[in-house]
């Protein structure tokens, strides 16, 4: 259960603040050692047998995820990411405007330190991503939208999109996810990928992950309601393959659909996500 742990610094929001609390309880209570930032970026080499026998658990306070960019400079292999803003959300656990933690933010790092505990001892066997549950056939025809030098590939049936440019496959009651060529051009190299939980419920357009790139951090918005089946173990392990194949190889989840003649209403077939990101290559 021993790891090393890289908290967030920011100690000007109270997000820092539980980064902070979640690293000092896991140290005390879990046998992990924590990575001072400072004397990292002076001298790798004092954490550099910690680092390379442990897993390294990297917490982030706010969406800046400070912490996580500077554990990337440095080529650090990371083994598990934790940003507080998303698990305040997703726990319901409301952070009081303070630097002293309160009820709130006590509970929250706890709960995440829980989490982190649970995840660190689970049989290996529970921790792997499920296998994809069906055959996806990939995209027949594109259509193609072209700006200046760039070419937009958008299958032409069969996939749906929201405005948040994650589309949808569906076969059967299962639907595969992933983002679009158009955004995942606009993201250039992605370089880590953090997956739904199994089992995880949710709504349309609520969050299934995110992406990260050098360029910037995305949040993939669910476009159909339903529960997570299966996460591509590929996109994990090789993120690029999002970029190379977005439509194919590159999927993401799947999910059990919930109402998908419901949620069907509220997307786009083809050729209207054509139109849509004809639009906002002009407007880039």
């Amino acid at each position: 259960m021993n790891s090393a742990i890289l908290s967030c610094t920011g100690l000007d929001k109270p997000e820092g603040s539980v980064a902070r609390e979640v690293a000092i309880r896991m140290a005390s209570s879990a046998n992990s050692e924590i990575i001072c930032p400072v004397l990292l970026n002076r001298s790798l080499a004092r954490y550099k047998k910690v680092l390379a026998e442990n897993p390294l658990i990297v917490v982030d306070g706010c969406s800046t995820r400070c912490a996580s960019k500077f554990a990337e400079s440095l080529d650090l292999k990371i083994d598990r990411k934790v940003l507080v803003a998303d698990a305040s959300k997703s726990s319901g656990l409301t952070l009081e405007p303070t630097l002293n933690l309160g009820a709130n933010g006590l509970a929250l790092a706890q709960t995440i330190v829980d989490g982190l505990v649970q995840s660190l001892t689970a049989p290996a066997s529970t921790t792997q991503p499920a296998a994809p549950s069906t055959e996806f056939p990939p995209p027949g025809e594109y259509l193609v939208v072209t700006h200046d030098k760039f070419e937009f590939r958008i299958p032409s049936t069969d996939y749906w999109f929201n405005e948040n440019d994650v589309w949808v496959r569906p076969l059967g009651d299962v639907a595969r996810v992933g983002i679009s060529d158009y955004m995942q051009q606009s993201l250039t190299d992605i370089n880590f990928v953090d997956a739904p939980a199994m089992d995880l419920a949710v709504e349309q357009f609520g969050e299934l992950g995110t992406l990260e790139s050098s360029k910037a951090v995305f949040e993939v918005v669910a476009p159909v309601a339903g529960t997570v089946v299966a996460v591509n173990p590929e996109v994990l392990s090789n993120p690029t393959l999002i970029n190379e194949d977005p439509y194919g190889k590159g999927w993401i989840v799947e999910a059990r659909l919930a109402d998908w003649k419901q949620d069907v209403d509220l997307l786009l077939d083809g050729s209207a996500y054509a139109a849509a990101v004809k639009h906002k290559a002009e407007e880039a």
